[in-house]
């Protein structure tokens, strides 16, 4: 993996912290957290057309308050056009150019939440993005008592004092960049805590790569291929503002949006049908 910008080390670097042990703060660096159990694993094995497995997953279905907050175009589905497995180890979500519900775009958005739930650990993905101006894919992470409906528990909570981790989300027009945020109120929206890595002369909706985050109560790190890009602590949210990652577990999403005020627009050119190509998504928790 070639990374551009000076965003991280070379890899030769990360390889000779690894045998020194001695540069765990540093970007670049292979070191992660190293006492950890996988405690949470799917696959995605199964014949081609069948759906995910409805003891991990949900979905989210429609077009949501104000395209899902976002201004977005697609109406999420859970028919095996927009997602399903494809008989070789993968989840495939595939947004598409269709009139569908008064919406002219479908895709799928799916998550864990009541099913797989966690605080701290590493949470990690191998995927094929999709690509396209207009097309935005995440892989991302949401607090678990979140206030979907007003008449939602009283315990719940609305967004963004439930917390957010984005473990990376693109821009289709920037096949090249990935990139990682926190949201949490005082931080939120644009004023996301975020950090990027860009590729150099490979593209994330070419070939798999593997996305991760490891968050512990004092740091949430983030990961392209066992190479560590970026941290993010306490200290780097504003003055005032709450942290609310040390608050309760949180569940998994994974979609592809299609529009928004984050991407932009997709235009006629943009080629739809887009897939997310899933293999994997495993959880581990911090042993001790």
């Amino acid at each position: 993996m070639k990374i551009k910008n000076g965003i991280l080390k070379s890899i030769a670097y990360g390889f000779i912290c690894m045998a020194v042990l001695s540069c765990n703060d540093d970007e670049g660096s292979t070191i992660g957290l190293t006492n950890l159990n996988l405690v949470f694993e799917d696959d995605f094995n199964g014949e081609a057309g069948a759906s995910i497995n409805p003891e991990f997953w949900n979905f989210d279905i429609g077009t949501g308050d104000n395209g899902w907050g976002n201004q977005e175009l697609q109406y999420y589905t859970d028919r095996p056009e927009n997602v399903s497995l494809d008989g070789q180890g993968n989840m495939v979500i595939t947004a598409r150019r269709e009139n569908f519900q008064g919406s002219p775009f479908t895709s799928a958005r799916i998550n864990t939440r009541d099913k797989v739930e966690q605080q701290y650990g590493r949470f990690e993905a191998r995927i094929q993005m999709p690509g396209g101006r207009g097309v935005w894919p995440a892989f991302w992470m949401l607090g678990s008592n979140i206030e979907t409906e007003p008449d939602d528990d009283p315990a719940t909570i609305a967004w963004p004092f439930v917390g957010e981790i984005d473990v990376t989300e693109m821009r289709g027009q920037e096949p090249f960049r990935t990139i990682g945020s926190i949201h949490g109120p005082g931080y939120s929206g644009g004023g996301a805590i975020s950090g990027e890595l860009d590729l150099e002369d490979e593209r994330f909706d070419t070939e798999f790569h593997e996305f991760a985050i490891e968050w512990s109560p004092d740091f949430i790190d983030y990961f392209i291929d066992g190479i560590r890009f970026n941290r993010i602590t306490k200290d780097d949210i504003p003055n005032g503002a709450d942290w609310v990652f040390d608050d309760q577990p949180f569940f998994i999403l994974l979609n592809v949006a299609v529009g928004g005020t984050f991407v932009g627009f997709p235009v006629d050119s943009t080629p739809l049908p887009q897939q997310m190509i899933v293999d994997y998504v495993r959880i581990y928790e911090i042993g001790n």
